[in-house]
């Protein structure tokens, strides 16, 4: 029993001497300390004022701006969607005008699939690759077309690489196997038929009841034929 009271009074001895040490060192550093919790307390302000009297307001002003843009965009207006009407602002204007909001951020998108239209392959990666979302099917779509914009820039490569990123960013049947079967494509051109094949089984093992799935034994059947 006094072996336990005294193993009791050696811990407590042990937290005295460390909270002793804790206070010494908070004594003989306690302007740096007090300077460095000041410095975190005002980035930490200025931080949730920039939100509330700057973000916030310029959200709300941004949103209602880029409703023309996506109505002309629906109306398949592109020029229109994308540099504005001379009244209201396109998607350019709102990511000049409106930094750091969703809305900027979401005519990063829209900007990119008009310019891949338009044929301006470059500018739409530029666009595409600014945009950041969290819907998964909004990101594939996204990198869907950043492949796109790869294969008329003859960059097949790197094409592959945002295809496979568009099937593994939403795993549904409805762009999933669309994107592996132009993986599969895309490494043909490349002639890597063993990857090609790799792409069009993974259509035929997850997504059986997909449209791409219902001719990818004569697909696969092709793609093994030239394997030298």
């Amino acid at each position: 029993m006094a072996k336990k009271t005294t193993r009791a009074e050696e811990n407590i001895q042990a937290v005295e001497e460390a909270l002793s040490k804790t206070e010494r060192f908070i004594e003989d550093h306690q302007k740096p300390i007090l300077t460095v919790i000041g410095v975190l307390v005002v980035i930490i302000l200025a931080f949730f004022a920039f939100q509330r009297f700057y973000l916030y307001p310029k959200e709300r002003t941004a949103q209602e701006e880029i409703f023309m843009a996506q109505r002309y965009f629906d109306q398949d207006s592109l020029n229109l969607a994308l540099n504005g009407d001379g009244i209201n602002p396109g998607f350019l204007d709102i990511i000049d005008d409106y930094n750091w909001t969703e809305s900027a951020n979401l005519a990063h998108y829209y900007a990119g699939i008009i310019y891949l239209k338009q044929g301006e392959y470059q500018a739409a990666i530029n666009h595409l690759e600014d945009f950041s979302t969290k819907e998964i099917l909004v990101k594939a779509m996204a990198y869907g077309a950043i492949g796109d914009s790869y294969m008329q820039l003859d960059k097949t490569e790197k094409a592959t690489e945002f295809y496979k990123k568009a099937a593994n960013a939403s795993e549904n049947e409805l762009t999933a196997p669309a994107f592996l079967m132009k993986a599969g494509w895309a490494y043909e051109v490349l002639g890597d038929y063993n990857k090609a094949v790799g792409m069009y089984k993974q259509i035929k093992d997850k997504f059986p009841r997909s449209q791409e799935a219902r001719e990818i034994d004569k697909t696969i059947a092709h793609a093994k034929g030239m394997i030298k």
